[in-house]
């Protein structure tokens, strides 16, 4: 079943159970509000709206576009909208087959701190608890130029943000935190020991601990 047959049927039955006919007949204590059980997809479907892809695509288009076309407060609304977009797990692991992957990605190297922060922080959600899309970013080659964010840039809050994505790409993934032990400057590793299994939850917060506190002590 496509996901739009899908959303039609839950429409239909939302109709149902909410219908005149179908309310009046519960007793009162059991009656349900109109208003639950509406995902914002279905309320999308419902009143003809645009899609979440659409919505995607829009922020993405807001996203890179030159700066004297959309602004970077527009742009940063833009990100804040493809991030609540992506929090739910199909539209994250739709991001490949829409091809919002390879732009996102390249908003890493922008020479705005906050273009670097957007990207490093929808990368972070787009990955977290989804082994599809930590994949992917791994395919794509993220893994080393978040590390890179994560130790040498110079805004704080493009690291934390560079951070973030790194811990959650690592997490129940052996081949991200493998590339990301290849990816981290010699010098960070100390006494600690590598070969860390990514379903080691101490081991992995050990890491990411210490990519902090690297961070803070550059201020």
């Amino acid at each position: 079943m496509s996901d739009q047959q899908q959303s039609l049927n839950q429409l239909l039955q939302w109709g149902i159970e909410n219908s005149d006919s179908s309310r009046n007949a519960a007793p009162p204590d059991q009656q349900r509000d109109p208003s639950r059980g509406l995902s914002s997809k279905m309320l999308s479907e419902l009143l003809g709206g645009p899609s979440d892809a659409d919505r995607m695509r829009e922020a993405m288009t807001a996203i890179v576009a030159p700066l004297d076309q959309i602004d970077l407060e527009n742009k940063l609304i833009a990100w804040d909208n493809l991030e609540q977009l992506i929090e739910q797990i199909d539209n994250a692991n739709n991001m490949d087959s829409m091809g919002l992957w390879p732009p996102l990605l390249q908003q890493l190297d922008h020479e705005e701190s906050e273009m670097r922060k957007g990207a490093a922080a929808c990368c972070s959600t787009a990955v977290q608890n989804n082994v599809k899309s930590q994949e992917k970013l791994l395919s794509q080659g993220a893994v080393p130029k978040l590390a890179k964010l994560a130790t040498e840039d110079g805004d704080v809050g493009v690291r934390k943000k560079a951070i973030s994505a790194l811990s959650s790409e690592v997490r129940n993934f052996q081949p991200g935190m493998d590339e990301l032990e290849k990816s981290l400057p010699e010098g960070m590793w100390g006494n600690k020991r590598r070969g860390i299994d990514a379903a080691d939850m101490e081991a992995c917060d050990e890491l990411i601990q210490t990519l902090r506190e690297r961070s803070a002590a550059r201020g």
